[in-house]
């Protein structure tokens, strides 16, 4: 199977490796060093209450930067924060259907675990806005999972729906994704890890997806 051609991706942050001491600073840094499409709000083993506190303190902060603010998965949580949309992670066609029914189009309505090219297109066929390819966390290593990269490479080429990858947990490995033609890269680690600078990892991470855009400059 021949590339797909090169894309300019968007950035997708997810929050699962901030604590909550640091989640509101890190967050509102990154969001100053540029383009960020939507961010996704993971409860990262927070209980209900917990977790809603941090959805509170962050969707305000996500939405004012004009990025879309997605919640993992609790559907209630979404609601009372005022969450622009909802991310399913279990790799549920009858849960992704549910939500589509019952969340499209005041919101937005998108998936992950869906780890096989049939389920995917299972998952597809449900028209949600977009599917993820990777878990939440699953960026325990520096470059993106093979499996996620075939996947993201595959669906870019022949399916029009919007697909997200999830990124490694270094910057150094991002051309892998970029090269993938995945409409969205989603990155935890690479921006909110220990020591890293969340503002200078989301300048670098747009510098780079610009250089991707055919006909920029080498």
């Amino acid at each position: 199977m021949s590339q797909p051609d090169p894309v300019r991706p968007r950035l997708v942050l997810v929050t699962t490796p901030l604590g909550d001491a640091e989640a509101e600073d890190r967050l509102r840094a990154a969001l100053s060093g540029g383009d960020v499409a939507s961010v996704i709000v993971d409860a990262a083993g927070r209980d209900s209450a917990a977790f809603q506190r941090l959805a509170e303190l962050l969707v305000p902060i996500v939405q004012e930067a004009g990025a879309a603010a997605l919640i993992a998965d609790d559907t209630r949580c979404a609601g009372r924060v005022g969450a622009d949309g909802i991310h399913l992670t279990g790799g549920d066609l009858e849960a992704l259907a549910e939500a589509v029914e019952r969340f499209q189009p005041k919101s937005i309505v998108g998936a992950s675990g869906f780890e096989t090219r049939h389920d995917a297109l299972e998952a597809g066929e449900n028209l949600p806005d977009y599917l993820m390819f990777g878990r939440l966390a699953g960026d325990q290593k520096d470059a993106p999972h093979e499996r996620n990269l075939e996947l993201a490479a595959w669906w870019a080429q022949i399916v029009e729906l919007p697909c997200i990858l999830m990124g490694g947990a270094s910057l150094e490995a991002l051309d892998e994704a970029i090269a993938s033609g995945a409409e969205f890269v989603a990155l935890g680690a690479a921006v909110f890890g220990p020591g890293v600078d969340s503002a200078e990892a989301v300048r670098r991470a747009n510098a780079m997806f610009d250089a991707a855009l055919p006909g920029a400059a080498a």
